[in-house]
């Protein structure tokens, strides 16, 4: 199966509800690489590097957040993969 990698802009009350700590264990869970933090706007941002199926499954999980999240909308696009060690991590 093909990696893929992708940058994700998260919009919706998805600042202050655990969203990044939430998308960190679920990516970690799925083995994916990459990074999320929040942006001066509200919104959150992410990279998703990984099996295919792992990063599609991902991205549908950002679709619903945490239960106290309320996600309006997931933007994506292709993006190059992230210079980590292999882990997902938080940035501030």
């Amino acid at each position: 199966m093909a990696d893929k990698t992708v940058q994700v802009r998260i919009t919706g009350r998805v600042q202050g509800v655990a969203y990044r700590a939430w998308t960190q264990d679920a990516a970690r869970a799925r083995r994916l690489s990459g990074w999320v933090r929040n942006c001066p706007d509200g919104a959150v941002e992410a990279v998703f590097s990984g099996p295919s199926e792992a990063v599609d499954a991902m991205l549908a999980l950002c679709r619903e957040g945490p239960p106290a999240a309320r996600v309006d909308a997931v933007e994506t696009e292709d993006a190059i993969a992230a210079q980590t060690d292999g882990e997902f991590y938080i940035r501030y």
